[in-house]
């Protein structure tokens, strides 16, 4: 039987939300941005109406403001979009179980098994638009086709509020004439390296010579080349499954360049200790630590090391994650940090005791900040702290409360 995929993709989510709960805001070019103060000026999303302007997801505020002199600036309240986000899934449940998240405004559906009860997947898919506009007050753009990759596609092709439906006798004219940045994981540097050998759109893709593109890209470009010509047998995962999670990490933008090397133990501290509450939240431990590091130039680079134990603490991980800052210390300022937590797996019940000093003592220190957990998750965060993180309160911030965390990545469910 031929899979019925969806991808539903909530137009301008969260500047929609915010219009949605603000009626003043109808009618006129808004942005939700960062915090400047914080050196969080980006934007993070915009309406329709700052989008015909030329505002983009990403750019600096003052290069909003640049495009759009009326534009209005909001913050952003991650609590109401997770209530949206949430309501929205609610709707696409009722239609199937298989519902994975992408993002908090995108979902996958998988509705080959409702045909009988619900109609035709084209069908579906605006009675879904009907729903989420009538009992939320938003638009979603849905594409309808037998793989992920081309129903996500389709849902990016016509906005705001339409279906697209994309099917095997009409996905060489549908898909092949678009720009190949437009698939998904093609992102700007592939763009680049494609166009110096010729490949615009991703039927210029779809037509190369696999081992041509695997020498330009290597296993991605294979995966790539999959993509452009309808080969992606991914499935859609049940929604009260949770995948494995794979990888655990945070990231922050320092309030001021970090010059001294207390400064960035300081942030570095903050992140290993948000990474390492949730690697015990989930009773795991992790094999490797990667560090990412952005300078005032924004350069950015990432390192690795593969640790002698599996750890779950932060005291472990900021050992080296900071050895791998030192050993690759960028010649500018450091603006943001990334700590992350790869090679996850169960953590023992029952560890197998050492004879050497340095286990016994790794043993307690995961003692000890489990009641540490205890302890902020009963008086908060900041009821208990490391005497680092008081040497600069500016520094000193709630990693695992004041950031987002991302869901699963596509790649991962291969």
């Amino acid at each position: 039987m031929e899979r019925v995929i969806l991808h539903a993709d909530m137009n301008n989510f969260y500047a929609s939300v915010e219009c949605l709960d603000n009626p003043s805001l109808q009618g006129k070019p808004v942005a939700v941005c960062g915090n400047p103060e914080l050196r969080h000026g980006i934007v993070l999303a915009k309406n329709q109406i700052a989008k015909k302007y030329g505002v983009r997801t990403g750019s600096a505020i003052w290069e909003a403001r640049q495009q759009c002199r009326d534009l209005v600036l909001v913050p952003p309240h991650y609590g109401r979009y997770q209530e949206v986000s949430a309501a929205a899934r609610e709707i696409y449940i009722s239609y199937t179980d298989r519902v994975e998240p992408f993002g908090l405004d995108e979902c996958w559906l998988d509705v080959g098994g409702s045909i009988g009860l619900f109609g035709a997947g084209p069908a579906i898919a605006d009675d879904i638009r009907t729903r989420i506009r009538q009992e939320l007050g938003l638009t979603v753009s849905v594409g309808v086709s037998f793989n992920k990759v081309f129903a996500k596609l389709g849902s990016d092709m016509k906005k705001p509020d339409a279906t697209t439906v994309i099917t095997r006798d009409n996905y060489r004219d549908v898909v092949w004439t678009q720009p190949v940045s437009d698939l998904l994981y093609v992102g700007p540097a592939t763009t680049k390296k494609l166009a110096r050998y010729g490949v615009y759109t991703i039927g210029d893709l779809a037509r190369m010579d696999v081992t041509g593109i695997y020498r330009i890209l290597g296993k991605v470009g294979v995966m790539l080349h999959r993509f452009a010509n309808g080969r992606d047998d991914s499935s859609v995962n049940a929604y009260f499954v949770m995948p494995p999670v794979k990888t655990i990490g945070n990231s922050t933008t320092a309030p001021r360049d970090l010059v001294a090397d207390d400064d960035v133990k300081i942030t570095l501290l903050a992140l290993c200790e948000s990474v390492a509450a949730r690697l015990r939240e989930q009773n795991s431990v992790c094999r490797t630590v990667q560090l990412g590091v952005r300078d005032t130039s924004l350069f950015w680079y990432e390192r690795q090391e593969r640790l002698c134990t599996p750890v779950c603490t932060a005291a472990d991980l900021f050992q080296s994650a900071f050895r791998l800052y030192r050993d690759n210390r960028p010649p500018k300022p450091v603006r943001s940090l990334s700590v992350r937590a790869l090679g996850l797996s169960p953590e023992e019940e029952h560890p197998q005791l050492s004879m050497f000093p340095e286990e016994t003592r790794r043993l307690r220190r995961t003692d000890l900040e489990r009641v540490m957990d205890k302890i902020r998750e009963k008086y908060g965060y900041y009821s208990i702290q490391r005497g680092l993180m008081l040497t600069d309160p500016a520094l000193n911030l709630d990693a695992k409360s004041d950031n987002t965390v991302h869901p699963i990545g596509f790649l991962s469910t291969l």
